[in-house]
């Protein structure tokens, strides 16, 4: 009986961390504070996509996001180029390109302006993408997100810095392995 009390005791322990870092986890906004764009939506990157109405769609970006490409391989690729390259649909000076798989997954890592081509002749067709990065906004203090929408103050929510989540995992963590 001492030794299922000890095992119980332990584990209860053990559990404690956890649900607290689980708790931590969901009231933390910080954690889903960034978002995936998938460019093209349903269409995905092929030619003869107005890819100006789409960035205008889904506008503002900010460091953090991503951009995902879905294409037809040995059909299409992604590009990135600087502004005269964009403007003239020259890939021969890449910043980088990627022609494997279906899909490219690029993270938005700096605020400023990205540029993508596709390679394949298609950029004339309008098969190119420019957008603005902005950075996160500071959270809203807690008064102006009473009178902000709900959309708004989640949005604001999202911004807010991962340190503290970090930090808090990072102890939590540290806690459960030395009980273990």
């Amino acid at each position: 009986m001492a030794k299922i009390c000890k095992l119980t005791a332990t584990a209860a322990a053990a559990a404690a961390p956890l649900a607290l870092l689980l708790f931590l986890c969901h009231q933390l906004p910080c954690i889903d504070a960034f978002n995936r764009f998938t460019v093209g939506d349903e269409k995905g990157w092929i030619p003869n996509v107005n890819y100006t109405v789409w960035e205008k769609k889904h506008r503002p970006f900010h460091v953090g996001d991503w951009l995902v490409f879905y294409y037809q391989p040995k059909s299409a690729d992604i590009v990135r180029v600087d502004e005269d390259s964009y403007d003239k649909c020259d890939a021969s000076n890449p910043i980088s390109n990627y022609s494997k798989g279906r899909s490219y997954a690029f993270e938005l890592n700096h605020t400023g302006r990205y540029y993508f081509i596709c390679s394949y002749g298609y950029c004339y067709q309008g098969m190119k993408l420019s957008i603005n990065v902005e950075p996160l906004s500071p959270p809203a203090s807690p008064s102006s997100s009473k009178k902000s929408s709900a959309s708004s103050s989640s949005a604001a929510g999202a911004a807010a810095s991962p340190l503290p989540a970090a930090i808090a995992v990072s102890l939590l963590l540290t806690l459960l392995l030395r009980l273990l």
